[in-house]
């Protein structure tokens, strides 16, 4: 079943051939994304992994040594390269849509999927996590809450926007389904 845009202008509409989760880390996009993927007969594109991949170390030494608008050019460049294939749920960095060529890319190689969540739900599902750059600071909660109000503009900016604060996997999932149904039909 081929998946199409949604119903606003000239400019929304026809088909799209990727499925691009976007949000803060921690919001759910690679449990998400891994299942949909499958659900879809898609294939699963984490871009941070290729980052890492591409890099040969992992992205808290990106920054650390190199910094981030390095990290952001070495991403922006991953993006480009993924999006230039089709049937792919592709899991962003939380950052990703800073970038204008991100979401300039987002919009013509796909439907755009933003996850978002609560502050203190992030937090909590993250803060035992040691790999997140930007979050090894005194008051993370605070970071947390600061990069969001600094990114919500761009993560506004997706086709579909979810919160999953409050919701299972497959609850996440039937509501993109379902929303991706209704965009089509």
């Amino acid at each position: 079943m081929p998946l199409t845009r949604g119903h606003g202008d000239a400019g929304t509409r026809g088909m799209f051939k990727n499925i691009i989760l976007t949000g803060f880390m921690g919001v759910g996009k690679t449990s998400v994304g891994t299942r949909l993927a499958k659900d879809l007969g898609f294939t699963f594109i984490d871009t941070d992994s290729l980052i890492e991949a591409d890099q040969k170390i992992s992205i808290t030494e990106i920054f650390s040594s190199f910094g981030e608008p390095y990290f952001r050019d070495v991403e922006t460049r991953i993006i480009g390269q993924v999006l230039e294939n089709e049937n792919q749920v592709v899991s962003t960095g939380g950052g990703a849509v800073i970038r204008e060529e991100n979401r300039a890319a987002f919009k013509e190689k796909g439907m755009t999927v933003c996850l978002m969540a609560r502050p203190e739900v992030i937090y909590d599902r993250i803060k035992h996590e040691t790999h997140r750059p930007l979050l090894q600071v005194a008051e993370p909660l605070a970071k947390i809450r600061e990069l969001l109000a600094t990114r919500e503009p761009f993560y506004r900016q997706a086709d579909i926007i979810i919160d999953t604060s409050d919701k299972t996997v497959d609850g996440v999932i039937a509501e993109i389904r379902g929303k991706v149904r209704y965009a089509c039909c």
